[in-house]
């Protein structure tokens, strides 16, 4: 059986790096949005012309990556949506509550700090992990029923 994981959320960290290489030799297959920054923002200006005014700049970007979006959480078995603690991450909040709605996998990540907050996130997720590590593991399990040594 091949895993298709969609990995959300914040782009500051190696997180998904972390993740993508602790399941070396699995049958998983990533996707992620795009990660640059720059890129992501002005993807749409850069491509369909530019705006005087920021909002429709930002509605342009935002409409174009979520084509991106919409269809790799649709093609997914699995959703990984990870909130960092430097920002507030409003896409992935969207991105997890999407997963839900179509009835996908949810994994979510983040430190205790932020639990109070994203209570109803966790409540839609078949998982809540603080780490790549159980990540990797929670995928181990899946595809091969094997638990982490003790």
């Amino acid at each position: 059986m091949t895993l298709n994981v969609y990995l959300s959320g914040e782009i500051h960290t190696d997180w998904r790096e972390q993740i993508i290489d602790g399941a070396a030799g699995l049958d998983v297959t990533f996707s992620a949005p795009v990660t640059d920054h720059e890129a992501s923002d002005d993807c749409g200006v850069a491509i369909m012309g530019a705006e005087a005014d920021k909002f429709w700049h930002d509605s342009k970007g935002a409409k174009l990556n979520a084509i991106r979006t919409r269809a790799a959480i649709e093609k997914s078995d699995i959703v990984v949506v990870r909130f960092g603690d430097k920002y507030k991450q409003w896409n992935a909040a969207f991105d997890a509550g999407f997963a839900a709605a179509l009835g996908k996998s949810l994994v979510v990540m983040h430190g205790p700090d932020i639990q109070h907050p994203l209570k109803e996130i966790d409540a839609a997720a078949l998982a809540v992990t603080s780490t790549p590590a159980e990540i990797v593991a929670i995928l181990k399990y899946v595809l091969n029923g094997t638990l982490p040594a003790a």
